[in-house]
């Protein structure tokens, strides 16, 4: 007699998902800070730097979900890296951001100063990834 299979549940579409939604929170909250933070709190042009970092990233959390969504219907490696491309250029390009508008440039340590741009190159690498994975043969 055997005993039927049982197939583990993929977890990546769940992780990213929550990750999206994580920064969704966080998009509001940022969101907040620019609109309402006193200008003596932050560096010289600073709110502009916390709009801009806000709307990237609010920009690239839908990205970020439909990935998940995707990954729900397509599981595949393309699909994952895209994913961990807009995880990892949300983050760096977000953070840099935001960390010169709190801090200014002045403050920073060079690499810090890097964050942003590599950040959105590793934000372009996740849409073509993304664009790539979409357009593959799905596999039966």
């Amino acid at each position: 007699m055997t005993l039927p299979t049982r197939t583990r549940p993929e977890r990546w579409p769940g992780a990213i998902l929550a990750c999206g939604a994580l920064l969704g929170l966080l998009t509001v909250a940022m969101g907040a800070l620019a609109a309402h933070l006193p200008d003596r709190l932050l560096a010289p042009d600073g709110r502009d730097l916390l709009r801009t970092a806000v709307q990237m990233q609010g920009w690239h959390v839908p990205a970020l979900l439909a990935c998940g969504l995707l990954l729900e219907r397509r599981p595949g490696t393309l699909l994952r890296l895209s994913s961990l491309a807009f995880l990892l250029g949300i983050g760096c390009f977000c953070s840099g951001l935001y960390a010169l508008a709190f801090l200014g440039p002045a403050a920073l340590p060079a690499p810090v100063l890097h964050l942003a741009p590599a950040g959105g190159s590793i934000l372009m690498l996740g849409w073509l990834l993304l664009a790539i994975g979409c357009a593959r043969p799905r596999a039966r």
